[in-house]
């Protein structure tokens, strides 16, 4: 079952499980996106189908704006989004939680967690952009050696914000476990996925029980 949900500074949809396991799933967008974006509707009805609570949800900037980017000003904000989409999936009495988003919200939802450990069990990260298109002198794993929180990182080998080898190179700078998925042919949008969807839900629960 599905239903819609708004409260402070989280609005989306709630994936009710029918066989519930306890565990859950915040889920975010990247920058040019919002929660309902094709990869996320598929991967929460998946994980609600594996017993997942699953809340796919807007991040501050855009609930402030239907369209556009988000303001580097206003990445703090959705930090909070993220913070409190977890506290949320709490409150519903989940036990395990993890906390993932595509691209940008992947990137923001990793910096919420190195801010504060104790925020989720593992993270899922897809498309993590690791620098921009062409810039590979500007990384943004800047926090990478605070982060406690076991990863599983899902990457399309043609993404254009890094390479699978620049991956391999980052997520190595992670003092905590982690993993790297990556999708054959895939680009940044990961439209390959689903197919790797019963190794990322195999793959992610590891990290979790870790």
């Amino acid at each position: 079952m599905e239903s819609p949900f708004e409260q402070d500074l989280v609005r989306g949809v709630l994936h009710h499980p029918a066989q519930p396991t306890g565990e859950a799933l915040a889920l975010t967008h990247g920058a040019g996106s919002n929660c309902n974006a094709p990869l996320l509707v598929l991967l929460a009805r998946a994980f609600a189908e594996a017993g997942f609570l699953v809340l796919r949800y807007d991040l501050p900037f855009r609930r402030q704006r239907p369209k556009g980017p988000p303001f580097p000003a206003g990445a703090a904000r959705d930090r909070q989004g993220v913070a409190c989409a977890v506290s949320t999936l709490r409150e519903l009495h989940a036990d395990r939680i993890c906390a993932g988003g595509h691209s940008y919200g992947g990137r923001q939802t990793a910096m919420a967690a190195a801010e504060h450990p104790p925020l989720a069990r593992a993270l899922l990260l897809l498309s993590y952009p690791l620098h921009p298109p062409a810039r590979p002198d500007q990384p943004r794993t800047a926090f990478f050696p605070d982060l406690r929180t076991p990863a599983l990182f899902v990457h399309g080998s043609a993404d254009p914000f890094g390479s699978l080898e620049e991956m391999r190179a980052a997520v190595a700078l992670i003092p905590c476990r982690t993993d790297l998925l990556d999708i054959p042919g895939a680009g940044h949008d990961l439209k390959r996925a689903p197919a790797a969807f019963p190794a990322l839900l195999t793959r992610l629960r590891a990290l979790m029980l870790a």
